[in-house]
């Protein structure tokens, strides 16, 4: 199974994937990893890995004008590397619905699009999910793997796994443990992905 992971940051999943993919215990090939950040340190460690990179920014303040360019330049360019499936993990961008109705391949397979999200879903989407979780005083959080829809964090759910809240949790050592469970579900659903064991919508 082909695939392309967007990252804005560091790209911790990212790695595990790498190292997943590199030892023979998860059956994809990673074809491209793709980034709005130049400066994304995912980009390196894909570099270091051997894998093509790409960069599509987006320039702060756009116009919706210049985030549809944005939209067809990235698909664009995730498209020339004909992937079966879209990993964005720890992309912090949000892409539109026509983004996602021209991930369409070159022989007409769509493209399913999966994110991770540290949270358990559907509660506390966005991008604090973390923080918002030790707002609401909640035991247990977690985190997420769905497919990517018109909405923020609102797809078809694919996978979860469960993470205690411990006393003292600040949103660092929270989101660590979050991250830690969020590598292994996102391995597990890519390797039951390509065992045929998910449908997307």
């Amino acid at each position: 199974m082909r695939i392309v992971v967007l990252v804005s940051g560091s790209g911790s999943n990212l790695q595990a994937v790498i190292d997943a993919a590199q030892s023979g215990d998860l059956p994809v090939e990673i074809a491209a990893v793709g980034s709005d950040k130049p400066e994304a340190y995912g980009l390196e460690r894909a570099r270091s890995a051997g894998i093509e990179t790409f960069i599509a920014p987006l320039q702060k303040g756009a116009t919706p004008e210049q985030r549809q360019e944005w939209n067809r330049r990235l698909g664009e360019a995730v498209l020339s590397f004909e992937p079966d499936v879209l990993v964005s993990s720890g992309f912090m961008r949000i892409v539109s619905a026509e983004f996602l109705d021209t991930l369409v391949r070159t022989d007409g397979q769509a493209v399913p699009m999966i994110n991770t999200h540290p949270a358990l879903l559907p509660s506390f989407p966005g991008a604090h999910a973390v923080r918002d979780a030790l707002a609401h005083g909640v035991k247990v959080t977690g985190c997420t793997v769905h497919q990517v829809d018109s909405g923020v964090d609102t797809g078809p759910i694919l996978a979860q796994t469960a993470v205690e809240v411990l006393p003292g949790d600040d949103e660092p050592t929270l989101h660590e443990r979050i991250k830690t469970a969020e590598r292994d579900l996102l391995n597990r659903v890519l390797a039951e992905t390509a065992r045929g064991e998910h449908t997307f919508s």
